[in-house]
């Protein structure tokens, strides 16, 4: 029995190297997430070629956002029925890591202006709420998303105080006092990313209650939109960091700030209900370092293969050292990212157990292998990536900030998921003498 050959032409293969789809397989994706996606694609290049500038400067990606801005994605996370794009948890996510891909310090300055979107719309719609606090949330959420979408203003998310309340063991140290009419705020935020840059900081802090001995406690949280030119507003401190350097987190102080009740970005006390229940949310920093991972994975190959712009025609593909050094690179990119989908499926409302210990891996692989990735190819690559003037040593300062920052920096991942996996809900040992 004789094969029958076919000799339909085969379809020319590309003569050089093509970047993997960020998720993967494109196929798989929403018409949203693809539309998006490509958004980012064709803004990239540029914000690329504007990293090294930021990077070296400490400065501000203002010209990042402007792009942002003109390209609608701002809105990203905005409902729908107040102009925005109405982007779910997982679609966010898979941008996220896109812009990571262009510039890291773009992607996670960005996640600060869109977690608050995040927080005062998909996730209060699931949250309990009576009908008055449901009524005055709408109208409240209304005017910030209007500011946003309408007027393009950048709010951020400051977080970190320097103690245990970013990582969710303390109440805030910054506090609201109930006054009429609002709220005057008082307190301190380090690490404040897009300090000076935002128009809004979005404001976890504790209401006080005089009611009880100590203060309020982490159920009074309350997260307040503090505008950056209001009176008592000050961003203090020099920022001069290892990477991540174009986020240009300053410190941010607020000296009895005064602002009216349709600051609440959550009505009283929600915070605390929210933070509970969609830890999703604490993981909204790795897509950044997805994004990095990636880049750096992109660039190695490119290299190889004598593909970088700018640089002599010399290929160093053919030493079986690069080959094996580029499959472990593939093999550790193709695990982190089939992590980080599966955390961008599964995020949802009061996840289990079980979610909840793939949500702790997925952050800490993230983390880890971005770091891991960019260490990889720059022994790879050589003596040239150590260079200011290619990307891999900015790359791998970045990708080294990830696992420190809060609130699941790499140890408390490795502490959460550690307990959680030998204790179930409300087990404890007796004491030991």
């Amino acid at each position: 029995m004789s094969a029958v050959l076919d000799t339909a032409t085969p379809a020319a293969a590309p003569t050089r190297y093509q970047p993997s789809h960020i998720a993967g397989n494109p196929d798989s994706l929403t018409p949203l997430q693809r539309e998006l996606i490509a958004r980012v694609a064709a803004l990239g290049p540029r914000w690329a070629a504007r990293a090294e500038r930021y990077d070296r400067e400490a400065s501000f990606p203002f010209e990042n956002y402007d792009d942002l801005r003109e390209a609608g994605l701002l809105g990203i996370c905005v409902p729908t029925q107040y102009g925005g794009l109405g982007a779910d948890f997982a679609t966010y996510v898979k941008v996220a890591a896109e812009i990571g891909r262009w510039c890291g310090a773009t992607a996670l300055s960005f996640n600060m202006h869109v977690c608050s979107c995040m927080w005062a719309g998909f996730i209060a719609d699931g949250l309990d709420m009576t009908p008055e606090q449901r009524a005055d949330h709408e109208a409240n959420r209304a005017l910030h998303y209007r500011r946003i979408v309408q007027e393009g203003k950048v709010y951020a998310q400051p977080f970190s105080e320097g103690g245990a309340a970013a990582a969710g063991a303390a109440p805030w140290g910054t506090v609201a006092r109930k006054v009429d009419g609002g709220y005057v705020v008082s307190g301190k935020k380090i690490f404040a990313s897009l300090a000076g840059a935002a128009d809004t900081y979005g404001v976890l802090c504790t209401l006080e209650r005089s009611d009880r001995a100590g203060g309020g406690s982490r159920r009074d949280s309350m997260y307040l939109a503090v505008p950056a030119d209001a009176p008592g507003v000050q961003v203090v401190g020099d920022w001069d960091p290892l990477g991540m350097r174009g986020t240009v987190s300053r410190n941010l102080i607020f000296t009895d700030v005064f602002v009216p009740e349709t600051a609440r970005m959550m009505p009283e006390g929600l915070y605390f209900q929210a933070a509970s229940r969609y830890p999703h949310m604490f993981a909204t920093l790795s897509p950044t370092y997805m994004g990095v991972a990636q880049a750096a994975y992109d660039f190695t190959v490119q290299y190889l293969r004598a593909e970088v712009p700018g640089m002599p025609p010399v290929k160093r593909r053919m030493y079986p050292t690069k080959q094996y050094a580029v499959a472990e690179m593939r093999i550790k990119l193709e695990a982190t990212r089939a992590l980080f989908l599966q955390n961008a499926r599964d995020a949802r409302i009061d996840p289990d157990k079980d979610t909840r210990m793939r949500l702790y891996a997925a952050h800490y692989t993230i983390m880890e292998n971005a770091n891991d990735l960019c260490r990889l190819a720059i022994r790879t690559c050589g003596g040239q990536s150590m260079l200011k003037s290619l990307p891999l040593e900015r790359l791998y300062r970045d990708s080294r900030c990830g696992s420190l920052m809060l609130p699941w920096t790499a140890e408390l991942c490795m502490d959460r998921m550690g307990r959680e996996c030998l204790y179930e809900a409300g087990e404890k040992d007796e004491a030991i003498d």
